[in-house]
């Protein structure tokens, strides 16, 4: 019971919802995407994501000096819920901003 609390708490926050969707959507995207895309700040972006993180609901990996979050791929019954919900919003949210110095980095190895 207590998982279905915490991922209640961390969905009922439209910001969160809306970070999720686009890792949803985009599969890794870093901070500066994430806080462009959806005209955050990035200190309530980095708030919002380790709270997330906390919660198993995304993961964070190191590319370089970025660091990349994507949705957790593990099968959890109650966030697969919550995906599938996610998938039905996903055209709400604007098109990626892409961070040139992340995406151009990758690109040029």
């Amino acid at each position: 019971m207590e998982k279905i609390v915490t991922l209640a708490k961390i969905f009922s926050d439209p910001n969160r919802v809306k970070i999720a969707a686009l890792l949803q959507r985009e599969e890794d995207v870093c901070v500066c995407e994430i806080c462009d895309t959806l005209s955050l700040s990035q200190p309530l972006v980095s708030r919002h994501l380790k709270q997330m993180r906390e919660a198993g609901i995304v993961t964070a990996e190191h590319s370089g000096k970025w660091m990349v979050y994507g949705l957790n791929d593990k099968e959890n019954e109650i966030l697969l819920c919550w995906k599938a919900a996610l998938q039905k919003v996903l055209y709400e949210l604007p098109p990626l901003v892409v961070c040139s110095s992340y995406r151009g980095k990758n690109n040029n190895g």
